[in-house]
């Protein structure tokens, strides 16, 4: 029975659901080997770095997670960076199959001046900031304005506008990153407006995320009830409307109606609206936005523009994958046609189709990914794997390392009443593993 040794790449939820394909794949002339190789000591990818605090239920997937880690077969490789400890072309050489599972880190630039001001960040800084990652916790994140600006219209940008715009105490209880509970509990930020480019029927948004923004006990929340009705309206004329649509926009105009409490915090939702140029001295004082509007389904500027005085600019506007030595990014993604990459190379998840999608769309894009794969499957190589290119002293993440980090942060959790308390010192990461 020919065992096939799988290298996958990205220890994220497209990675875990590749690996769960294989698993799944598996019968009695077939069977896997799956090495996980990841950058980070930790694995889980988004779930950990990306998802807001304040969201537990979604990080609930790392329990399936941890299952797929627990199959025969399947080793965890965490401490490697593919390109600096490995090459590409070594995983090749070695594995019958190499899928990158590498995500999209790289926030989008709005291409405007005074972008790179002082406090002018992308989402893909500030999201890792409050979430712990190790790489990010020198992030400077300036709150001692009162009005901050976050641009896009998904839910990542909804995600950072809450976390700046909510009572900080309700973070207490949440996996937040201690250095950013202190600094949020110090900001003066009590208005935070979201902007978006095109109207409401065309934003990312989800609804159940928008469903959660009226519950927010300590924060009022704003949509013109004007450019509900307007976006309505032009809904009214299309021949078919799609469920989520119809959703967002009746949870919107929920939004809109709901009376207001006349609290401090506030948190505004403007729609067709583009920023054409950031203001400042040193740092970011101001955000000049064009006026839009929409013609048969198209958005175009007016032009009107307006301003708005802020001390924060956040831009989340989507990401782009890395490139790494060995790899062709092309449109913000891994170049790839259906996931095959080249040879026996192939991407899954934000690295093959961009950043769109839930958590869930990658289960059933990795298990395409995998038929692809299994389809493409020559005689399997004779060969050690990984374990064969690292240096001598190269210290692993293995999965028992991975459990004693997870242990370490759990039982510190629950002393401080939170689900865990991340470790985000690299070195210290290590030693929990090694303890």
């Amino acid at each position: 029975m020919p065992t096939y040794k799988i290298a996958i790449v990205g220890a994220g939820p497209a990675g875990y659901f590749t690996a769960q394909a294989f698993q799944k794949a598996q019968n009695e002339e077939l069977t896997f080997s799956i090495d996980m190789i990841e950058r980070l000591p930790t694995p889980w990818g988004l779930v950990r770095s990306g998802v807001a605090p304040d969201h537990p239920k979604i990080k609930t997937v790392s329990k399936v997670f941890e299952k797929i880690a627990k199959e025969r077969g399947f080793r965890l490789f965490a401490n490697i960076e593919l390109g600096k400890d490995v090459s590409l072309k070594d995983l090749r050489d070695q594995y019958d199959a190499v899928v990158l599972a590498t995500g999209a880190s790289v926030g989008r630039k709005l291409g405007i001046a005074g972008e790179e001001l002082k406090n002018s960040l992308s989402a893909a800084e500030f999201v890792p900031w409050y979430n712990a990652h190790p790489n990010y916790v020198d992030v400077e994140v300036d709150m001692s304005a009162q009005t901050a600006v976050v641009i896009g219209a998904g839910n990542v940008a909804m995600d950072v506008a809450r976390i700046l715009a909510i009572d900080p105490t309700e973070l207490d209880p949440t996996d937040v990153a201690d250095h950013a509970l202190v600094k949020l509990k110090q900001s003066n930020i009590r208005t935070v407006i979201i902007c978006g480019r095109r109207g409401p029927e065309h934003a990312a948004f989800t609804a159940p995320e928008l469903r959660d923004l009226p519950k927010l006990e300590n924060t009022d929340v704003f949509i013109d009830s004007n450019q509900i009705q307007a976006a309505i309206e032009r809904i009214d004329g299309l021949e078919e409307i799609e469920k989520d649509l119809k959703n967002n926009i009746e949870a919107m105009k929920a939004i809109a109606d709901q009376a207001k409490k006349g609290l401090a915090r506030k948190l505004e939702i403007k729609f067709l609206s583009t920023p054409i140029e950031i203001k400042g001295k040193d740092k970011v004082e101001e955000v000049v936005f064009k006026k839009n509007k929409v013609e048969n389904g198209k958005v175009i500027p007016t032009d009107e523009t307006f301003s708005i005085k802020a001390g924060l600019v956040i831009s989340a506007i989507g990401y782009e994958s890395t490139s790494c030595s060995g790899v062709n990014i092309e449109s913000g993604r891994v170049k790839n046609i259906a996931g095959h990459v080249e040879h026996n190379v192939y991407a899954v998840g934000w690295a093959k189709r961009g950043p769109t999608g839930v958590i869930g769309t990658n289960k059933s894009d990795s298990s395409d990914v995998v038929d692809l794969i299994i389809g493409n499957l020559k005689e399997p190589k004779d060969s050690e794997g990984i374990t064969s290119l690292l240096k001598s002293g190269h210290e692993v993440i293995d999965q028992t390392a991975w459990e004693k980090i997870n242990a370490s942060e759990v039982i510190s959790g629950e002393i401080a009443g939170k689900p865990r308390v991340k470790e985000v010192d690299w070195k210290r990461l290590i030693s929990l593993g090694r303890s």
